[in-house]
């Protein structure tokens, strides 16, 4: 299938993985949890459940519709189609528009007691 990965420090690109547990669990390095923190409700955020007890690299933040960050995903993720039972491909639309979300990595600081993503 292909999928979006997003990597600590590295812009989204397009990857063909398996929709087998092996081959997702191999594209975050670990256990996977997804998410659904975007509009397009069937777009998933596949990532290592475990990243931030693991001390993996933060990656990308994730927000809430206010713009504000309510959580920050650890290590390498990716985004597919969970419209059904099975992971899948994005569509060709779905990939552009997502590729240019991620376009730019983000890096993260402590400001007055608060991580900020820029």
């Amino acid at each position: 299938m292909q999928v979006i990965m997003l990597e600590p420090g590295k812009p989204a690109y397009v990857k063909e993985i398996g929709s087998d547990l092996a081959s997702i669990q191999e594209a975050v390095e670990g256990t996977v949890e997804i998410i659904y923190p975007f509009s397009d409700v069937f777009v998933g955020l596949a990532c290592n459940e475990e990243g931030k007890i693991n001390g993996l690299p933060l990656n990308r933040a994730v927000y809430d519709n206010d713009g504000e960050i309510i959580d920050i995903i650890a290590g390498k993720a990716f985004l597919c189609d969970c419209s059904t039972d099975e992971l899948q491909s994005l569509s060709p639309e779905l990939l552009d528009k997502y590729l240019k979300k991620f376009e730019h990595p983000q890096k993260f600081a402590r400001l007055n007691g608060e991580i900020i993503a820029f």
